[in-house]
């Protein structure tokens, strides 16, 4: 995947806001505008939204530090950008910004059973302690849904920013 100077500004401009949006948020907990930004960028760049979502991944580490809480950040959102991929390229705004809620709150919901198996792994947790320690997390996994889903709704108009950007500053 080859990305020329403007999509590397766009890419860089898009893991800073992404990071940018966690830190002014982190005093809510579970509410950011990540799953947005990971939703929006690969609506609009495909493939190539790696780059920010990894972008991303990396500022947040040397930010709070390569620990042990980072693993999941290296599969977490690469599994809402798949299921991004695997979304209709081509949908009715209203539709849209339904379905991006949707992913956005399920992704949300999901957060702590996606990360339970590097908790696992990390803390050789057996089936039981792992499933504890979802169950224990739904509260928070349940907040983190509802924030993401409204949040969700900034999907659309960051998707029509994108592809404006791209139309006003074509090679």
């Amino acid at each position: 995947m080859k990305i020329n100077l403007k999509e590397l500004a766009v890419f860089a401009l898009v893991s800073a806001l992404m990071l940018t949006s966690k830190l002014v948020m982190e005093w809510l907990p579970n509410i950011h505008l990540l799953g947005v930004f990971v939703i929006a960028v690969t609506v609009g760049y495909r493939q190539k939204a790696l780059y920010p979502i990894y972008g991303y991944v990396f500022l947040q580490g040397l930010i709070a530090g390569f620990s042990l809480w980072w693993v999941p950040y290296l599969y977490i959102w690469t599994i809402l950008w798949a299921v991004t991929m695997l979304l209709p390229r081509k949908m009715p705004k209203s539709l849209a910004v339904a379905v991006y809620c949707l992913v956005c709150g399920l992704h949300g919901l999901s957060y702590g059973t996606l990360y339970a198996p590097a908790q696992a792994l990390m803390f050789g947790l057996d089936f039981n302690g792992t499933l504890a320690w979802i169950i224990s997390g739904l509260p928070f996994d349940i907040a983190h849904a509802a924030s993401n889903a409204v949040c969700g709704l900034l999907i659309v108009p960051i998707i029509t920013v994108f592809a404006h950007a791209e139309k006003y500053t074509r090679n």
